[in-house]
């Protein structure tokens, strides 16, 4: 399982991608593989003000249906468009394409209280 050391991770299974008071929100490599074969994704409304914990969306796969948890508080002011068409992206390309949606108005608390890449490997191999 891949887990990039610049991320920062829940545990739930987003990843946070940091930029300044942005952060960009997708699922894990541990969560899609769990997951299977990604049918259907759900994704969070733009505006959206939402609180770390929240359930922000859902991904659908043949083997279940799993909510999507907001790793950090802010607002929501992207969503990636994209997967509505092609949720099979999540699956292909956990950290990159497959990305969910962007928070903003992200406070350092919120980065600082998620896992870093380390502690993350450790959570998904106990």
């Amino acid at each position: 399982m891949k887990t990039p050391e610049e991320l920062r991770y829940s545990r739930d299974h987003e990843w946070a991608h940091v930029t300044g008071d942005t952060v960009r929100v997708g699922i894990t490599d541990f969560a899609q593989d769990a997951l299977g074969d990604v049918v259907f994704v759900d994704l969070p409304k733009v505006g959206a003000t939402v609180t770390a914990g929240d359930v922000i969306g859902e991904v659908e796969s043949t083997k279940s249906v799993s909510e999507i948890y907001a790793p950090v508080s802010g607002t929501v002011t992207t969503v990636n468009e994209s997967l509505r068409g092609a949720p099979e992206t999540l699956n292909a390309d956990p950290y990159g394409e497959g990305w969910l949606c962007e928070i903003s108005g992200v406070d350092g608390a919120s980065v600082d209280a998620l896992l870093d890449a380390e502690a993350y490997r450790a959570l998904t191999t106990n």
